[in-house]
């Protein structure tokens, strides 16, 4: 992995004590000691001075290895240029990488989110989307080349509530992203940061479909319930989270992204709309998928493709958090079954990490140094 670590040594103190021996064989004052001290100080103050400057010229060079940051000093300011289309190649890993958002208040879910995906190996394919520079040096910091700030950056400075302006810029971002990586030939897993993986999520992204997702209901389903897109809820659309979502790069799946940034562009944020981005998310998904419409709104059949092949996620590998922190009955019948956990339903950012606390998933307290990535940040 690339390292922008330079070496600083600070400045050595000699540091002479006195000898104590009562009867000495040499007296201090004999001109040959006092000569022969002198001459070692200076020896060893030049070796000294020349460890000083091999160690702060060769040893960069010697942790740095070969990659696209080479070998040369990394400043904090190269990461303003840093861009998407380098960032993914370097992340991916056999054409796949796991993505995020994140703004700075949301580095301890950032931490906490990446200690469970190290635990199953995932961590080297992970690419972080800062949405300010704070977040893009802290982590760039610690973990070179593993995140990346697409220009303009929000103003993400404080956490922002669910149903906020704020919220609504940061997330309404996601799709543009998402689509800019699949237009460079990659499978992309989106997660939000308050998810934990409790299992590999991989072995469930079966097949090839385009888009795979997760419902976002709290209705318990049949073990063996139906991939399809569920039907429309009360407000004419299905309830899918935006929040875990795989694709892999094909003409479907970038149709869906863009039908995405085209829904939240007609259903901007306003104080008496206060949008978010899955609302948009569910509409792309029910415009672009051939069997919901002919399902469900069959009057639009002949003005669509139908190109897209969308796939559910089972509900037990991947529950909601309206389902897994309030059903404990459910959560106890399907142990051993859960894959990716989701602290939502909840808004707060203290009552998201109390959440994690009290069902034991609050893992950076404990395990940050050791295990993330980042370490205490």
């Amino acid at each position: 992995m690339p390292s922008s670590k330079c070496s600083k040594l600070g400045s050595a103190r000699l540091v002479t004590s006195p000898i104590s021996d009562p009867n000495p064989i040499s007296p201090r004052s004999s001109p040959n000691w006092g000569r022969s001290a002198a001459v070692f100080g200076r020896t060893w103050l030049l070796a000294l001075l020349t460890l000083v400057v091999v160690l702060g010229v060769v040893l960069p060079d010697l942790r740095a290895p070969d990659g696209i940051f080479g070998g040369s000093k990394i400043a904090v300011s190269k990461w303003r240029d840093y861009t998407l289309e380098e960032a993914v190649p370097f992340v991916a890993k056999n054409g796949t990488l796991i993505v995020c958002a994140v703004s700075q208040p949301y580095l301890p879910f950032l931490n906490n989110w990446l200690i469970s995906i190290s635990r199953l190996k995932h961590q080297d394919k992970v690419l972080v989307i800062a949405e300010d520079y704070a977040t893009l040096f802290a982590v760039n910091s610690r973990w070179p080349g593993h995140a990346v700030l697409v220009p303009p950056a929000p103003d993400a400075q404080v956490a922002h509530k669910f149903g906020s302006q704020g919220f609504f810029n940061f997330t309404s971002r996601r799709p543009s992203h998402l689509l800019y990586i699949l237009e460079l030939g990659y499978s992309v897993m989106y997660n939000d940061v308050d998810m934990v993986w409790m299992a590999d999520p991989f072995p469930y992204l079966e097949g090839d479909h385009d888009v795979y997702f997760t419902d976002d209901m709290t209705a318990v389903k049949p073990l063996n319930h139906s991939h399809d897109l569920p039907p429309p809820g009360k407000k004419g659309r299905t309830y899918i989270c935006s929040c875990m979502i795989f694709m892999h790069p094909t003409d479907g799946a970038k149709l869906v992204m863009k039908k995405w940034i085209e829904e939240l562009q007609a259903q901007p944020w306003s104080n008496v709309k206060k949008s978010n981005d899955q609302p948009a998310f569910n509409w792309a998904l029910n415009r672009t998928s051939a069997q919901h419409i002919k399902k469900c709104f069959p009057s639009l059949m002949p003005s669509t493709t139908g190109m897209v092949d969308l796939y559910l996620l089972p509900q037990v590998a991947f529950p909601t958090g309206g389902l897994y922190f309030k059903n404990q009955t459910w959560v106890q019948e399907t142990k051993g079954l859960h894959v990716i956990i989701h602290n939502n339903y909840i808004t707060g950012f203290e009552k998201k990490i109390k959440r994690f606390r009290d069902f034991g998933l609050g893992f950076v307290d404990d395990y940050a140094v050791l295990e993330s990535p980042l370490g205490r940040i």
